[in-house]
């Protein structure tokens, strides 16, 4: 469960992540609750800095796996983490004066976008630089354990200090959280990372990393699902604040809870992704979609917080499982001098589809009512986890076998198979 810890320069990069990421997930609750504040509870202005902040992705997100491929990533990563902590101090300080506009976060919210869209690919490809190949599969698993347990921890911190001291302390918090992660880059031995092959500087990268791709049926089928759930599926940070606040009527701390309860099933669903001995297919894939898709919806339709946050638990274990296998199945089936691009074209296809899903679902919960976002991406999740489960069983030699019932079974079971 824990083999990729074994290694050095991963242990050093989770210790420094998890300090980062409760730090990085306090931010996103104290920015997500000082826009409503400074809009006076307007969901469209949450999904407004949401696109500002998710918005480069569009542009940037496949250079930065161009970056990935050509350049030496753990730079790459330690310039990118300089240019977060920066953006989160200056925000605090703006908070701190009491002379922070709506305008400031925009600005600011773009600025990190900018700098998380190199980030994202590049982070995602230096994993397997860290443990090499035979313990990708558990380092990405742990990876997520990583992120979620800061998903407890932060937004949970974060709820109770905006109650206490307001949101510019988070913000300055945050800026020093990112010292964690930068020193343990900056200590790493070098000699003892798995190297892997750069490509050559040229023309038309980008273009061919979008031709293998395109080239790939199941990398496409894969990647469009994707595109379309997190567009509008993965919707919590602006759901889960209007719900509280315009549904509920609670503050700051029940957000905070919401948030923690959908990161502790989100770290279950890593507990088991990092327990399983095999690589995930694309089968598990689509019915983790599937599944997601099932519990938004029912999520939505739940009467009271108490309620809401039990369903969060088993909606955030499946959000763990289709994001960790999609991950596991493009860095596993692409080659090395390709794997940056890839992930580059993930990141665009996770993140891009934010800025236009973000407004329209912050309209929705404006104009029809505050639960209208999770149900909206409950249906839209349901039916492209079918839809990609209909083209695989056509397209992608994916078939439904029936196996001879064994004594004493009268029925036979239906399973599919890959062939």
């Amino acid at each position: 469960m824990f083999a990729a810890l074994r290694t050095r320069n991963y242990r050093l990069w989770a210790s420094g992540q998890i300090v980062s990421l409760v730090g990085t997930w306090m931010q996103r609750v104290a920015q997500d609750w000082l826009v409503l504040t400074l809009s006076g509870g307007n969901g469209f202005a949450v999904g407004i800095v949401m696109a500002l902040q998710f918005g480069p992705t569009l542009l940037l997100s496949v250079w930065g796996g161009v970056l990935a491929d050509r350049y030496d990533k753990r730079r790459l990563l330690m310039i990118t983490q300089a240019f977060a902590a920066v953006c989160g101090l200056v925000l605090g300080l703006l908070d701190v004066g009491n002379i922070v506009e709506l305008w400031h976060v925009y600005v600011i919210a773009f600025v990190l976008g900018c700098s998380s869209a190199i980030d994202a690919p590049v982070r995602q490809s230096f994993t397997i630089e860290m443990v090499g190949k035979e313990t990708l599969s558990n380092a990405i698993a742990l990876n997520s354990m990583t992120f979620n347990m800061a998903r407890i921890i932060g937004p949970a911190v974060s709820g109770v200090l905006i109650t206490l001291i307001g949101t510019g302390w988070v913000f300055l918090i945050n800026a020093f959280s990112f010292t964690a992660v930068f020193g343990a880059l900056l200590v790493m031995r070098t000699a003892d990372l798995f190297r892997v092959e750069r490509a050559p500087r040229a023309k038309g990268q980008v273009r061919a990393g979008f031709e293998y791709v395109l080239g790939r049926p199941d990398l496409r089928v894969l990647l469009a699902t994707v595109c379309v759930v997190s567009t509008f599926g993965l919707n919590f940070p602006l759901s889960l604040a209007v719900l509280a606040r315009n549904s509920f009527g609670s503050g700051a701390d029940a957000y905070g809870l919401l948030s923690t309860m959908l990161a502790v099933g989100t770290l279950a669903g890593a507990t088991l992704a990092a327990r399983r001995a095999q690589a995930p297919r694309l089968r598990l894939f689509v019915g983790a979609v599937i599944g997601f898709g099932i519990f938004e919806l029912l999520v939505g339709l739940m009467p009271n917080a108490v309620l809401v946050a039990v369903l969060l638990i088993p909606t955030g274990a499946l959000t763990l499982t289709f994001t960790t296998s999609a991950m596991n199945i493009l860095q596993m089936s692409v080659p090395s001098e390709m794997r940056g691009r890839v992930m580059g074209i993930y990141m665009l296809c996770f993140l891009g589809g934010t800025p236009i899903g973000s407004p329209v679902l912050g309209w929705l919960a404006d104009v029809l009512d505050p639960r209208a976002p999770l149900l909206f991406g409950g249906v839209v999740s349901l039916a492209t986890g079918l839809v990609a489960a209909v083209y695989l069983l056509r397209h992608n030699n994916l078939r439904l076998s029936v196996t001879r019932p064994a004594p004493g079974h009268r029925l036979p079971a239906l399973e599919v198979l890959r062939a």
